[in-house]
């Protein structure tokens, strides 16, 4: 298994008292696989999946990657362990005062990767996700989707295994955002990198996932296998999901 997280927790504390956002949450995620967490907001996807590279440290529970437990790690440890997981956010997170290429570069300018090298890199990422003719341009001239893309190939550049997309077409138009699954798939495929993606968009889940789970109040409820057509929900929640179409 690439990803295996174990009897995962967490608790906010909040002004009215405690509140769990997962509860014992349990699930592996195979290499080289598409995989999804679906589920109302509040329901605890982007928590866990911020769990997965420690950027949410779980009450309890243990998180294997490739047979690793980062968990156990020391921060250095986890710090060498995180540039093979790449991260794409909602909003982008781009540097505004640089360009798509020196955005793409960042993570290697903070691994001291040489300068030859860096720059043969972020020209591959970019060339990745069509956006080689971009390179010199700023976010601010750049369109919402080629932003989103931006972010894919700084994710990319540091050729991680895993993948972690948290909700990363919310904020994009239909078209633009089956243009940035379609990357996301390509990626997949051509790279071999596991992604793991969480998302309110049903179409995204039919459209790129190979597996899905379905979260509700911070507990797995059920994982579906997309590849099995005739596979229907078993849960009232899932079942009302994919029926309710595009979007939760």
């Amino acid at each position: 298994m690439m990803i295996r997280l174990v009897e995962i927790k967490k608790t906010y504390q909040t002004s009215s008292g405690p509140l769990q956002v997962l509860d014992s949450v349990s699930v592996h995620i195979k290499a080289g696989e598409i995989f999804g967490f679906i589920g109302f907001s509040g329901a605890g996807k982007s928590t866990l999946l911020r769990c997965i590279n420690l950027l949410e440290k779980p009450d309890s529970g243990a998180v294997f990657v490739d047979g690793e437990n980062l968990t156990a790690l020391t921060k250095k440890e986890l710090l060498g362990r995180r540039q093979k997981i790449g991260m794409v956010f909602q909003h982008y997170n781009l540097l505004q005062n640089a360009t798509a290429f020196d955005n793409a570069a960042f993570p290697l300018a903070i691994a001291r990767v040489p300068k030859a090298e860096r720059r043969e890199r972020v020209l591959q990422s970019l060339e990745t996700v069509d956006l080689s003719d971009k390179a010199g341009d700023y976010p601010s001239k750049l369109s919402g989707g080629q932003k989103q893309r931006v972010a894919i190939a700084r994710a990319i550049v540091t050729k991680p295994k895993i993948l972690l997309c948290d909700e990363p077409t919310s904020a994009l138009d239909p078209q633009t955002t089956r243009s940035i699954l379609q990357y996301l798939k390509r990626i997949n495929k051509e790279l071999g990198i596991t992604i793991v993606l969480v998302t309110h968009e049903m179409d995204a889940v039919r459209s790129i996932c190979s597996r899905v789970a379905v979260m509700e109040t911070g507990r797995l409820i059920e994982t579906l296998d997309m590849s099995k057509e005739l596979q229907p929900p078993q849960t009232g929640l899932a079942r009302f999901l994919f029926a309710s179409g595009a979007g939760i």
